[in-house]
């Protein structure tokens, strides 16, 4: 039989024949603590699964990932284990039209962060618990039929070691030593969920009072590690959970479903948060141990909401099959944004949608992996990928334009009807298209098979032409689409006109807008009339106000303007949208670098969004580390870290912006003289007025002092000495990976690829300090080494490790003709490879070749 993964094809067939009428699962984690016998440490978990068959007689499995089983029973029947389980399924034979199977097995702890993953604090040696399953690693804590098609209620029983609490989706109370939870509603496996251990709980409640007199109770808890209980703001977290169920009960007429809302921040986690009903998880860097700028705080708000509004699209109704992921995750990521503005502190979250989300969209969808919306995913190892850019972000900027398209309150009237007609059921694409051609008396099946089932973005270009007295004659949008994907799509965007005014004291004053018009685009060329006879701008901004999805280009007048007044643009939206319009200029190579570089170093110091200054101090560095040619890096690193310490200092102490350029500083300090004030701030014998060198920062600038070999083992010894926690340790060893030393590299490369004893959160942070771009030389004989060990990783190691090393270890560093050769020879020779294995390293390979496109252009305006 196949192993771990599941084919399409065989859920379909699995669905047509089963239907599950319930789940009994019963976990003794007692096991957690304490010495552990020879081999995995296990946990024992008994399954009981009641299901009906449509054709008895007829064969199946259940699906299980366990070390070993101990016992099978079918109706009755004991099954011996050594012949019904692979490894990873149990073959069930002989089905009865109603069936009951009992297995015994003894599962394996995690330290991956798949599965039920167990953590041990250095901090106090206390053990924590958690699960994280999606796509498909319930089958890893107990036996069942693992897709999301096949949903059932669940009732939960844990043992647990003496003075833990347990959670799960439902309310649970101790009785006799054994943690017994509340039957769930019909879901799916992938979003069950236990949380068990000594962690640090808050409560707190919820109440909403109906139109009809009813009252919904909602118990709300918050759950962390005790060591970083001091820094545990969940007052905040309480705030922005009750703002968006005020905003969803508003929106959805469909009161929250799952009784209890529990939210649980752990440790090691794979991912930014999961939806599990009535008990979300969420990676605890959420808590914040330092001071953070507000960027920060909107980021943790938009993935509360995110998760919140899993619970009606995703967790209440579910896709069938990975397919329509985005059903649930595009939704999600619009809902997100659409409630953090509409709901919290957080009002310019559009802002952040256009310049972070979008970014995101616009690299995932010019890979040569892009994919429609609705994706063709043939297994899992496909769904896993599949959690991306176009999955997220540009789902929900399509999404956005939809919104556009139909109208608010047709859309939200669409999302309330799908709700109630499929309450606790699983849908596909036609389900939603219905729901919502009915309340917006639109037909969408042009529209979903322009933006949802075909790949690829667009370009939209202006055209100005002026009459004889400067005023427009005519302004038109060009659209353009790449070879690879030529779908042209209809557009509503809004085309604004910005132009420089005097001020009060007859100097010049801002860039503002004076004119707007929105209008459909649709096809090669669209003429818009409303702006004739409009004076002549300094600037055409294509998809103002950020309507639709696209890249954002610029007539020659208008990109002149920017390059000479684009801090003067008032609007923060419109501002951010031109910031991202010239990364994607950059990226593309059609801009140089260098002077993107310029533009950050003319411009970024001025801008008031924190979010946005943090996106332009990363495309910054990634400017300079891939994008401009290898002649100036070192007088690019020399200018961008001078601009940095400049902004450092003028930045208003104890601001948020001070905070952003210290760490930008930190970043791009390679100097001697630059280095040495990072030490001196660290040390003490240097300061800046109002900046606080708290603990994470501190790291921050440990980092560079190590990959430049001034702050040796030792050094950060005593570090983990004064930081030795858990965070302290991942710190710890990502800087000890960034040592300039070619033993350490060979001793990081060895931890990640011979071996599998670290964890997922100590992989990722080894992974992170092994690639410094000061170190090419050092790192060049691992692009070799990187070819020759990926198809073994991905064959021995779990798909999220495989993951982490095949796109953490690409020798993207090594940036040469002969790097793209060696990924296309590698390439050719395993055609047979794992498509998803394939897939990534394809990925790499486009990063690669837009990176020397991207050189050459910027070498050749230096030449």
């Amino acid at each position: 039989m196949p192993g771990e993964n599941l084919s399409r094809d065989e859920a379909q067939e699995r669905a047509a024949l089963l239907s599950v009428d319930g789940y009994e699962v019963s976990l003794d984690l007692r096991s957690a603590v304490g010495a552990a016998e020879a081999g995995a440490r296990t946990f024992r978990s008994v399954t009981t699964i009641r299901f009906r068959c449509a054709e008895p007689g007829a064969a199946s499995f259940a699906d299980l990932i366990a070390p070993s089983v101990t016992a099978v029973s079918l109706n009755g029947r004991d099954l011996d284990p050594g012949e019904v389980f692979d490894g990873t399924r149990i073959r069930l034979e002989d089905l009865a039209a109603e069936n009951e199977l009992v297995v015994d097995a003894q599962c394996a702890y995690s330290r991956t962060g798949e599965g039920m993953h167990r953590f041990v604090d250095p901090e106090d040696g206390e053990t924590y618990l958690y699960t994280q399953y999606e796509p498909a690693d319930s089958r890893r804590v107990f036996a069942n039929f693992e897709q999301p098609d096949l949903k059932a209620p669940f009732r939960f029983e844990v043992r647990a070691p003496e003075g833990w609490v347990v959670w799960s989706n439902g309310v649970g109370e101790l009785t006799d030593g054994v943690w017994q939870f509340a039957e769930t509603k019909p879901i799916s496996t992938y979003i069950t969920a236990v949380v068990a251990g000594p962690y640090h709980y808050v409560t707190d409640s919820y109440s909403r009072t109906f139109d009809d007199g009813t009252t919904l109770e909602i118990p709300l808890g918050a759950m962390c590690r005790k060591g970083l209980a001091p820094h545990f703001d969940a007052d905040d977290v309480f705030l922005v959970t009750k703002q968006g169920l005020d905003f969803f009960h508003d929106h959805f007429d469909y009161p929250y479903p799952f009784g209890k809302y529990d939210q649980a921040f752990v440790p090691e986690y794979n991912l930014g948060a999961m939806e599990n009903p009535g008990l979300v998880t969420f990676r605890e860097e959420y808590i914040f141990r330092g001071k953070v700028t507000q960027a920060s705080y909107e980021g943790r708000a938009n993935v509360i909401l995110h998760e919140m509004a899993h619970m009606w699209f995703g967790d209440l109704v579910t896709m069938e099959w990975w397919d329509d992921l985005w059903l649930k995750e595009s939704f999600a990521d619009f809902m997100g944004a659409f409630a953090l503005v509409g709901a919290t502190r957080f009002e310019d979250g559009w802002i952040t949608f256009a310049n972070r989300r979008k970014a995101w969209a616009y690299r995932a969808d010019q890979l040569p992996s892009t994919h429609p919306i609705t994706a063709d995913i043939r297994d899992l190892q496909d769904a896993k990928l599949n959690f991306d850019g176009i999955t997220y972000a540009k789902g929900a900027s399509v999404l956005k334009q939809l919104v556009a398209y139909v109208g608010q309150d047709a859309f939200l009237e669409g999302a309330r009807r799908y709700f109630k007609r499929n309450a606790y059921g699983n849908t596909r694409l036609g389900d939603l298209l219905s729901a919502l051609e009915e309340t917006s008396g639109r037909d969408l099946a042009a529209w979903s098979r322009a933006w949802l089932q075909t790949a690829g973005v667009n370009s939209l270009t202006p055209q100005v032409i002026l009459d004889a007295d400067g005023r427009v004659a005519e302004l038109s949008v060009l659209q353009e689409a790449a070879e690879s994907h030529p779908e042209l799509r209809p557009h509503r965007v809004a085309v604004g006109l910005y132009r420089r005014g005097t001020g009060p004291d007859g100097q010049p004053g801002p860039l503002e807008r004076y004119a707007r018009a929105e209008t459909d685009v649709d096809g090669p060329r669209t003429v818009v009339g409303e702006l004739v006879g409009a004076d002549a701008p300094d600037l055409v901004l294509v998809n103002d106000d950020d309507l639709t999805y696209c890249k954002i280009r610029f007539d020659e007048n208008s990109l002149a303007t920017l390059r000479e007044l684009l801090g003067d643009i008032t609007d923060p939206l419109a501002r951010a949208l031109c910031w991202s319009a010239l990364w994607n200029l950059t990226r593309d190579g059609l801009m140089p670098a260098r002077d993107f570089v310029g533009l950050v170093l003319r411009f970024a110091g001025r801008e008031s969004d924190i979010g946005v200054l943090q996106m332009l101090h990363a495309w910054a560095d990634s400017a300079l580390t891939h994008y401009t040619a290898p002649d100036w890096r070192a007088t690019g690193g020399r200018l961008l870290a001078q601009g940095a310490q400049k902004e450092l200092r003028l930045a208003e102490p104890g601001s948020q912006h001070q905070l952003t350029w210290a760490r930008f500083f930190a970043a791009v300090a390679s100097e001697r003289a630059d280095l040495r004030l990072l030490q001196d701030l660290l040390d003490g014998t240097a300061k800046i007025d109002g900046l606080d060198v708290d603990q994470e920062l501190r790291w921050a600038l440990l980092e560079p002092l190590a990959a430049h070999g001034i702050a040796d083992e030792s050094a950060l010894a005593a570090e983990l000495a004064r930081d030795d926690t858990a965070s302290g340790k991942r710190h710890q060893v990502r800087c000890l990976a960034a040592r300039p030393s070619a033993a350490v590299k060979a001793q990081a490369w060895a931890q990640v690829v011979e071996s599998d004893a670290l964890s997922n959160a100590l992989v990722e942070a080894t992974i992170a300090g092994f690639a410094q771009p000061s170190q090419r030389e050092l790192l060049a004989p691992y692009a070799g080494k990187y070819f020759a060990a990926i198809e073994r990783i991905w064959a021995e190691r779990s798909i999220q490790i495989g993951m982490d090393v095949v796109k953490g270890l690409f020798p993207s560093l090594q940036d040469s003709q002969e790097t793209l050769d060696a990924t296309d020879a590698w390439l050719t020779a395993h055609e047979s490879a794992a498509p998803a294995l394939r897939r990534l390293v394809l990925e790499a390979r486009d990063d690669l070749a837009r990176a020397l496109r991207g050189q050459r252009r910027d070498a050749a305006t230096a030449g």
